[in-house]
């Protein structure tokens, strides 16, 4: 489930013993499954391990998981990394924002999934995001964008020559193409 590697389990170890006795690390997902989903590391004392959670075993402490956070931390991994810069952990959990799903999944339910975890994550950084509206008989994904996408100038380039290319090499078979449903309104959000 979470991977953490030697040089971050030294580091919790290190942390770990000015704490009280019995106390490990609690690994979270705030807002799991949403756009604002947020991974952290907390101290979890002894008295603060709940019956649902789930206990990972690493050399000198537990890494402890609550039962809602546990399936969007799979694949998660924490290093801690040093460089000129100094040092400091890194958590990465590729699935926070969105379950993994299983490789037999109904279509739509994998076309959201990497909406949500290669294609929306592209947009941010433009303020941008695109919604799956339907899947049409004839193999389209019908998609809406928002957000600094409306309006963009470069939204078609974008649509063909970005998601639609990467989602039809990904269901290959099974997609055709995406088709833009969004009236796209020039404004002060538009990215430019």
């Amino acid at each position: 489930m979470i991977t953490i590697s030697e040089d971050a389990q030294a580091h919790f170890v290190k942390l770990l013993d000015k704490q009280e006795d019995g106390t490990h690390i609690r690994v979270f997902v705030v807002n799991p499954g949403t756009s604002s989903a947020e991974c952290g590391v907390s101290y979890c004392p002894p008295n603060a391990v709940e019956e649902n959670d789930l206990r990972l075993n690493f050399t000198g402490f537990d890494a402890v998981v609550d039962e809602e956070s546990a399936p969007y931390l799979e694949e998660a991994e924490i290093d801690y990394v040093t460089d000129q810069m100094g040092s400091q952990l890194t958590l990465k959990a590729p699935n926070a924002k969105a379950r993994k799903v299983a490789d037999d999944a109904p279509l739509v339910e994998r076309v959201n999934y990497m909406i949500e975890t290669e294609v929306n994550p592209q947009l941010a950084s433009h303020g941008g995001k695109v919604v799956l509206l339907e899947i049409t008989e004839d193999g389209y994904a019908v998609l809406q964008f928002g957000g600094g996408c409306n309006g963009c100038s470069m939204v078609d380039v974008t649509l063909k020559e970005g998601i639609e290319k990467q989602m039809v090499e990904e269901f290959a078979g099974q997609l055709k193409g995406v088709r833009d449903a969004t009236e796209h309104q020039a404004g002060e959000h538009s990215y430019y």
